[in-house]
């Protein structure tokens, strides 16, 4: 057989199509950010995951709800002149289960990436370390933000079906949302940093949830002690050590709320304006322990 004659059934062939270069959209970094942040609220709530990741986060989100919707059929109900919770104190009440879901959702937001290894892809380009602390914040804060105005929502919509006064109900409902607003920003900062700190789920789930029992656990016995004792000047400061104490004394102070604190008085003028002074200076903290945290890509 000749060397040039073709085997048959040999269909052999070299296309030489060489390297083309991309020319299509460069959608750059702000997009990239853009959909982290989606995917990261998505995930928030289990969206676009299994069945099994859904149940928490969704249930948690029904028992946010629930109470505010047997509330608003109560107040019509029996026709009250107001509703039985005022909006700035709804959040406050219902403080286990906001707690319940940072713990679980904040580990599922970074915990993931540590221990996969896939945080150096995101820095891969053209994401930058700052880019995805941004996104991971702003989507766990503005999970926590949907968690908790929703039942607020369902409050105000009743109040206005029940035919309360319109002015003092928007009122309420505006001091409400700034509550909650600023609860989700501290929450979402303290809850990232913890679950930055290790790649293991389960543990930033549990250091999530004794970290804000624990502190406010401590932080209510101590303002009991000083009740008890006669000390009233220190109740106050003594708020000063627990997230949501600090929410608590921001609120009683600023946005008309009563306060939780023994004997029912907040802090005053002077002193809510360190409680705020504090609880953003926690919030710009946590932010700036994230990018200290995630500054090197080989984690």
């Amino acid at each position: 057989m000749a060397l040039d004659q073709p085997v048959a059934g040999d269909q052999t062939r070299i296309h030489d199509i060489g390297y083309r270069n991309y020319d299509g959209p460069r959608l750059g970094r702000a997009y990239a950010t853009r959909s982290l942040y989606s995917q990261s609220l998505r995930g928030a709530y289990g969206l676009g995951r299994s069945v099994k990741s859904k149940v928490l986060p969704m249930l948690l989100f029904v028992v946010m709800c629930v109470p505010a919707a047997i509330m608003v059929a109560v107040a019509v109900a029996t026709k009250a002149d107001d509703l039985p919770v005022d909006y700035t104190r709804y959040a406050i009440v219902m403080q286990a289960v906001i707690s319940l879901y940072v713990a679980s959702q904040a580990p599922q937001s970074v915990s993931r990436d540590l221990r996969f290894k896939t945080v150096p892809l995101y820095f891969s380009r053209p994401i930058e370390t700052a880019d995805y602390v941004r996104a991971k914040f702003a989507a766990l804060a503005s999970a926590m933000f949907v968690l908790t105005a929703a039942p607020l929502l369902v409050l105000y919509v009743g109040a206005l079906l029940a035919k309360l006064d319109f002015t003092d109900q928007t009122k309420g409902f505006a001091q409400g949302l700034v509550s909650v607003a600023l609860l989700s920003l501290l929450f979402a900062g303290l809850g990232l940093v913890i679950a930055s700190v290790t790649p293991r789920r389960g543990f930033g789930i549990a250091a999530v949830i004794a970290v804000l029992t624990i502190s406010y656990g401590a932080v209510s016995t101590l303002q009991a002690i000083a009740d008890e004792q006669g000390s009233f000047d220190v109740i106050a400061w003594i708020g000063l050590f627990s997230p949501i104490t600090l929410i608590d004394g921001v609120q009683s102070a600023f946005l008309g709320a009563s306060s939780a604190f023994p004997g029912g008085v907040g802090p005053s003028n002077g002193e809510g304006a360190v409680y705020v002074l504090v609880t953003l200076g926690l919030i710009a903290a946590t932010y700036g322990l994230l990018i200290r945290r995630y500054r090197k890509a080989g984690l």
